[in-house]
């Protein structure tokens, strides 16, 4: 039920660990690139597998398990010299992954030889005082988030106040200063390993092929060597030429439910605005197989200006009587795009307007 579960490898760890590896090599040792780039792997750990399955809640898990299913991507993944780790926005047996110093500095640093720097993710410092109620202030959760290991802090609106709490907890020595000196050499390693000093900032001229023919091309072939036809009972696969086809659902004329959260925008309600060139399943049949072999009914629509799972009937009646005159359905039912805690679900079952 987890809301960002297809922004993963997949729930096997070995699976997960050679993805892992190859996909930082991939991007961190590129041949003739003009900058260096740096992997984050994210999140470290078990934010996958909260007991729940709501973004950002408890995960119950004991120590072997985590070892034996949530550590070993990471393991792998450093092994070949990913650069940053960014830390599990939720907490494991109830206590905030941000102030855990055993997950991020005893394991993480010490058993796993990490040399590159820990980042939090989006205002999670804050959180352990507001959300989680863990400290009697923001001022002892920053202490306690750079005391457990944190290295970079993502403070999205009030950095001034970070800065001012954290220089007054060093002058009170709640932090130590040889804490700032590890946190910031580990900050200024990975900046020279990656040329910053010398290369502050690259322009887009730099990148002649971005946005370019041979990079869609690419693209297009991933996602089509990716595509799984799991069943194609009596061949009903291919469709056969001329073929009169019903097409109908909430995810039939859509870009934004083709393409997922993360998409132009963060949840990716976007996505029909921006892609717009691109073809939905309606179109893409149309073109196929022409214009008049082809009846629309939705049948069900997304509410786009709702929560992702609003939807309302608007001609279910209509798809049935259209039934009568073709000799295919398409029927496009699933999910509307999501990603994060506005993407929490409360089962697995389809909407009652689309089961009907």
């Amino acid at each position: 039920m987890w809301s960002r579960l297809w922004e993963n490898f997949g729930e096997d760890p070995y699976l997960t660990a050679e993805l892992g590896v190859q996909f930082v090599k991939g991007v961190q040792e590129p041949l003739g690139s003009i900058e260096k780039l740096a992997v984050s792997l994210k999140h470290y750990m078990a934010y996958s597998d909260p007991k729940s399955g709501k973004d950002r809640t408890d995960a119950w898990i004991p120590e072997h398990y985590l070892r034996e299913y949530h550590l070993p991507p990471f393991t792998a993944a450093i092994k070949a010299n990913a650069r940053n780790v960014m830390v599990n926005s939720a907490l494991i047996n109830g206590i905030p992954t941000h102030v855990n110093k055993r997950l991020l500095t005893d394991i993480l640093k010490n058993e796993l030889g990490f040399t590159g720097f820990i980042v939090t993710d989006w205002g999670d410092i804050e959180n352990v005082y507001k959300r989680d109620k863990m400290t009697a202030s923001l001022k002892d959760a920053i202490a306690m988030a750079i005391n457990a290991g944190n290295d970079m802090a993502m403070i999205p609106y009030d950095y001034k106040s970070f800065t001012t709490d954290l220089i007054a907890l060093v002058k009170e020595r709640k932090v130590t200063q040889a804490r700032i000196d590890d946190a910031v050499r580990r900050i200024l390693r990975v900046k020279f390993e990656l040329g910053l000093f010398e290369t502050p900032v690259t322009t887009l001229n730099n990148y002649p092929k971005f946005g370019s023919e041979d990079f869609r091309r690419a693209a297009y072939n991933t996602a089509a060597e990716a595509i799984t036809l799991l069943k194609n009972n009596n061949n009903i696969l291919p469709l056969r030429a001329n073929a009169k086809v019903l097409v109908t659902g909430p995810n039939a004329n859509s870009m934004r439910t083709l393409n997922g959260g993360w998409t132009y925008t963060w949840q990716g309600e976007k996505t029909d605005e921006y892609g717009a060139q691109y073809n939905t399943i309606l179109e893409a049949v149309r073109n196929k197989l022409g214009a008049n072999n082809v009846v629309f009914e939705e049948g069900v629509v997304y509410k786009m200006k709702g929560k992702y799972f609003e939807d309302s009937v608007v001609n279910i009646e209509r798809a049935m009587q259209a039934v009568a005159n073709v000799d295919y359905i398409l029927l496009c039912i699933g999910e509307n795009s999501y990603t994060e805690t506005p993407g929490n679900a409360h089962d697995l079952n389809l909407s009652d307007n689309q089961n009907r």
